[in-house]
């Protein structure tokens, strides 16, 4: 695991050409965006909430063994997905599920990007002195029985949450946007921070598109047509 602090990767992305904040604000959605995570503290209630919002069903997509949440799913275009995600009842307490618990209604938990390789990525990270946690690996059966298989790197500092994961998705693993139900897009998936430059250099050296403007408090916010209407959510 990585140790070093945040200050050396300050100073490594201090001398880094980074997009102006009004060139980020014409894109929608960062461009490697693969989901983002729509917590609640009852699974069936965030599926009645999205459904009631734009019209669509997510379904059921199966559980995260030792990890305590299941959850349920939405394609939001090619290689892009909503994740509702909820503690599951069969499985015992991890220190996820009292957060969950706390959101009678859906606010966002988390968001992941699609790097071309993690093990680059790791590479770049450990070059710039950025902390954060090695590799993991995870999977979750669906509930045709086949089992998905993808590893995940986390930063140690995520300003809040609103910085991403990064996922990269096993080779013989389908990816969930393919036969999640259809019908809704996403138009917008942005932050809003105090300083808004700070989190754009950390954004650009992760090679992350995201929008970003300025608001007295961090916060991630997102905003999902479907064919019945639209869903905004906030973290």
């Amino acid at each position: 695991m990585e140790t070093q602090g945040r200050r050396s990767f300050i100073a490594v992305v201090a001398g880094a050409a980074f997009a102006p904040l009004l060139t980020w604000a014409a894109a929608e959605f960062p461009s490697l965006l693969d989901h983002f995570i729509l917590g609640c503290d009852d699974l069936d209630r965030g599926i009645d909430f999205v459904e009631k919002h734009t019209g669509v069903r997510a379904a059921f997509g199966g559980v995260h063994p030792g990890r305590g949440t299941r959850n349920a799913l939405l394609s939001l275009g090619e290689q892009k997905y909503l994740e509702i995600m909820a503690p599951d009842p069969a499985q015992k307490l991890t220190p996820q599920i009292p957060r969950l618990r706390e959101l009678k209604e859906p606010h966002i938990v988390g968001w992941a990007v699609h790097p071309a390789n993690v093990n680059q990525l790791v590479a770049r990270l450990r070059e710039a002195g950025v902390a954060f946690k090695d590799p993991q690996p995870g999977s979750r059966q669906r509930p045709d029985g086949k089992v998905l298989h993808w590893k995940s790197l986390a930063l140690n500092d995520d300003h809040d949450g609103l910085l991403p994961f990064f996922i990269e998705w096993s080779a013989d693993s389908l990816h969930p946007s393919a036969d999640a139900p259809k019908g809704c897009r996403l138009v917008h998936f942005g932050a809003v921070a105090p300083q808004p430059d700070d989190l754009a250099k950390f954004a650009t050296f992760l090679q992350i598109d995201l929008p970003i403007s300025r608001s007295d408090k961090p916060a991630l916010q997102a905003t999902i047509v479907g064919p019945q209407g639209q869903l905004t959510a906030t973290s």
